[in-house]
């Protein structure tokens, strides 16, 4: 098994960890540096669960190897709270009830803060499409979509997110 070392930022905060050439940017993240945050869904890219931002842009942490992230900014779920207080994208996961059981949310968060840094303000379509890469088996995504907008700021379309 090959190693070798990767210099990278994971959260803030500037890393140069031995990596083997064949894990993944999930299990780097999970099993070397305890960031938990990231969920195994799926193991192919269809489900979102383990999205993490890398350079900002929202990536499949179970399709990435952790050596391909060599000079690369890694953002988790754990890096959006700000001394143990949730960020606004959080909180409104929590208080909108988007959270369902969890299992997902991450990912979700981690896909919607991308999706809020480049647009502040999107509209229910910018939301669905930056989502579209993750998957939820609990709802129909309106709690979801509602949460997003809460945190932009947005009032959900009359009936709430269709």
């Amino acid at each position: 098994m090959t190693k070798r070392i990767v210099a990278l930022t994971v959260n803030g905060r500037r890393r140069e960890e031995a990596v083997a050439d064949s894990v993944l940017l999930l299990d780097f993240l999970r099993e070397q540096l305890g960031l938990t945050g990231t969920k195994r869904g799926c193991d192919g890219g269809e489900c979102g669960a383990c999205t993490v931002l890398v350079d900002g842009r929202p990536t499949l942490a179970c399709l990435t190897l952790a050596a391909r992230c060599d000079g690369a900014r890694v953002e988790t779920i754990e890096s959006l709270a700000d001394n143990g207080r949730m960020s606004a994208l959080q909180a409104a996961f929590h208080e909108q009830l988007g959270t369902q059981c969890g299992f997902c949310t991450p990912g979700m968060i981690m896909a919607a803060e991308a999706l809020l840094r480049a647009d502040p303000a999107p509209d229910e379509v910018a939301i669905r499409a930056a989502l579209s890469g993750n998957l939820c088996r609990c709802t129909g995504y309106v709690k979801i979509i509602e949460s997003v907008q809460a945190a932009a700021g947005i009032a959900p379309a009359s009936g709430g997110a269709r």
